[in-house]
């Protein structure tokens, strides 16, 4: 369990750096595309698509099984190693597998969120600054309001008298000549 838990880590890291390394710069999926597609079916120039990068799931999925296949047939017959001859060789494969996986995805958001906190850090910088200004505005005037309050007698006093200059419902109709 223990090395599972290290390959695994080691793949998520292997996964991101597989990630940011093809954001860089695709050139290899670029000569596969060139080999395998006719000239008009091959990607543009500005395309920045690669194995993992900017890909869906599934294949995204096929090319790291593929990837990771490719490189245990490899090591199964140029050393003396079997990688596939047993229960711990195809759970480390599995692991790999999935591990790569997260990493790639992981990868994906931090790129992402990365580029959106550099497109929004000023307009997050104005609004921590204008929040802070409002509060400061709210809490000031809390504390004129404590030292203006009046007596319940005094409000009252002035309710009534607002209530005294305001023409009745009657007079405001006859004003309007529909009375």
């Amino acid at each position: 369990m223990g090395l599972e838990l290290v390959i695994f880590i080691a793949a998520i890291l292997f996964g991101i750096f597989l990630y940011w390394r093809e954001s860089k710069g695709n050139k290899i999926y670029r000569f596969f595309n060139k080999l395998f597609n006719s000239k008009a079916l091959q990607m543009k120039s500005t395309n920045k698509k690669g194995f993992v990068y900017k890909q869906a799931f599934l294949p995204r999925l096929i090319y790291v099984v593929s990837f990771f296949l490719l490189l245990g047939l490899i090591i199964q017959f140029l050393t003396p190693f079997a990688v596939f001859m047993g229960y711990n060789g195809i759970s480390a494969f599995a692991t790999l597998i999935v591990g790569t996986l997260i990493g790639t995805y992981l990868a994906n958001f931090i790129l992402k969120s990365s580029e959106v906190i550099e497109e929004k850090s000023d307009s997050i910088e104005d609004m921590v600054h204008d929040t802070i200004e409002k509060g400061k505005d709210f809490i000031e005037d809390l504390k004129r309001d404590d030292k203006v309050s009046e007596s319940p007698v005094e409000t009252l006093k002035e309710d009534k008298a607002l209530k005294t200059e305001e023409k009745s419902a009657r007079e405001r109709l006859k004003d309007k000549g529909l009375l």
